[in-house]
Parts: structure tokens; sequence; C-alpha cells
């Protein structure tokens, strides 16, 4: 892998603001400045990398340490898609600059508490700041613009998921990589309407909540692990508690199985227990609330 000079600045004629500086930090590692934020390519685990974050460091790039990153924004394949994600990060600010939204002051009333501050994006379209939460609020008549499927009545969208409603109603508000964002969030998250306003079936891999369906019905009848814990009795084996579907709640029959730990990997909508090599375990149990009990 070629290893880049110690410091290489570059401005992309078409990016504008801001310029990105690309080096190695004083430890060895591959780190970059967009602006004031800071982004690292840090290791992590099974000889893994992720982009971890940082903000404002007023020392030359030469001198920056891992502790000064702190926020954990994803796994990295390789350096080359690190410095995609920090190119695409500038694209971002830029473009965030040039929409130019406003900051100001807020003593509204949200749903998440009193506002300490909000960002307007136009006229109607506010993004409130909370202790503890962000979201944005749409007027009657911007709301009315938001497809009557994903509308919610009272005009107010939290940051986690239905901050994506908004903007796929008003795209021109929001960065290119806001936008993809969004996509793919109404794409997991609210896959039929989704559907029903773009008129595109989403296929296997193209939204979670679909495919976490055709996992629940796939699997309806099978035993899916609800917990696990490596076993103190058994050793090289994982202990698990699972039920059918993977249902929970009272009256829902637990069963206890015995997986070897190499296999056991949850996977993206968990366990699946193989009854024709997974054995029922009766045994003792590393599971407090399983002590003496027995599975059936």
């Amino acid at each position: 892998m070629t290893t880049p000079s110690p410091l290489t600045t570059e401005p992309d004629s078409n990016s504008g603001f801001p310029e990105v500086e690309f080096g190695r930090s004083g430890d060895g590692y591959l780190v970059a400045r967009v602006g004031e934020t800071a982004f690292a390519m840090l290791p992590g685990r099974d000889a893994r990398h992720y982009l971890a974050t940082g903000w404002r460091i007023n020392r030359p790039i030469a001198e920056w340490k891992r502790s000064d990153f702190y926020g954990h924004s994803g796994g990295l394949a390789d350096e080359a898609a690190f410095r995609t994600k920090v190119v695409e990060n500038a694209e971002h600010q830029r473009e965030k600059r040039a929409l130019g939204r406003r900051d100001t002051g807020s003593n509204a009333n949200t749903p998440w508490g009193p506002s300490q501050g909000a960002t307007i994006y136009a006229e109607g379209v506010i993004c409130h700041s909370t202790a503890g939460h962000v979201g944005f609020h749409l007027s009657a008549e911007r709301n009315r613009k938001v497809n009557p499927v994903l509308r919610a009545p009272d005009g107010w969208y939290e940051e986690d998921e239905a901050w994506a409603i908004v903007a796929i109603t008003f795209p021109h508000l929001f960065t290119g990589y806001e936008r993809r964002c969004a996509e793919r969030t109404i794409k997991d998250s609210w896959p039929d309407g989704w559907e029903a306003i773009f008129g595109i079936v989403l296929q296997s891999g193209e939204s979670r909540e679909k495919d976490r369906r055709a996992f629940e019905k796939e699997h309806a009848d099978n035993w899916i692990v609800v917990s696990a814990i490596t076993s103190d009795q058994q050793p090289g084996f994982v202990e698990v508690v699972a039920t059918p579907g993977g249902r929970r709640g009272a009256g829902t029959e637990e069963r206890r199985f015995l997986v070897p730990s190499e296999e056991y990997r949850i996977g993206r909508f968990g366990f699946v227990v193989d009854e024709t090599r997974h054995p029922v375990y009766s045994g003792p149990s590393s599971f407090i609330g399983w002590q003496g009990r027995k599975s059936p």
C-alpha cells in the first residue's frame, strides 16, 4: 500500500470550501481535516478499522494523537474508503454552507422538552435542539406537503428516523449526503411508504424492515435465540434461550440449546437454532434466571 506524504492538501476546484487535508498523526494513523472537523482511520476488532471523528484540534496534523478522537462513525474497508468518506464530508459541508441555514434562539415547546435553540432551514421548516433530542417542526402549510402515508399529524419529526420524511419532502433544503441518508432511512424504516410514493417495489437487501418481515415469516416456526451466554458448565459452547419465531412475552414457550461457540454468530435478525445439530439442553444453567429450572 502506498504511504501518502505527511501532509497532503487536496483542494478540489469543484468542491470549494472547505479544503481537505490528509496526513499522518503523531502515532502513525491516517487522518484528515475538513474545516473544524477531524477524522482518523483507527483499528478496531478483527483487524478491521473504523472512522473516528474529533473537533477543533488546534495543532498541526503531525501532532495529533489517537486520544484526540472520540466519535465512532462506522466501519472502513480500507484507506480508499476513508478518503471517500472524508471527501464526502467536505462536499456535505460545502453544500450546507451554500444552503444558508440560520441558527436562532428558541423557547418553543417540543415533544422532547423545551427547545434550547433552533436552525431555520426555510420558512416553516425549523429544526429544534433540546437537552436530549433534536427534531423538525413543520408549519401546517408545510406539513400538508408531506405525503399522507408518512405525514405526522402534529408536524413534529424526530431526529432518529422521521427527519428523513422532511428531507424527501423538501430535498432542495438538504445536502446530497443528507438526501442519500434520508433515502436509505425511508427504505429501511417505511418501505411501504417508499413503494407507495415512488411506485418502486423494494427487493431483498434494499430495505431492512422488508427483510426483517421476510425473515420472521420464513422462520415463524423455528427456534430463534432471545438470550445467550457463554456456558460455564459446557466449555466451548454457548448456552442459549430460544422461543418459536423469536417471540417474547408472557406465556411464550422457551427452550435452552447448546451451540458451539465458533458457530454462534447472531446474524442480521437473530440466530436460528438448527434442531438437527444443536441439542436441547436441560443441565445446569449459566443463566441466573434458569438456575433450578429445566428445559422441556
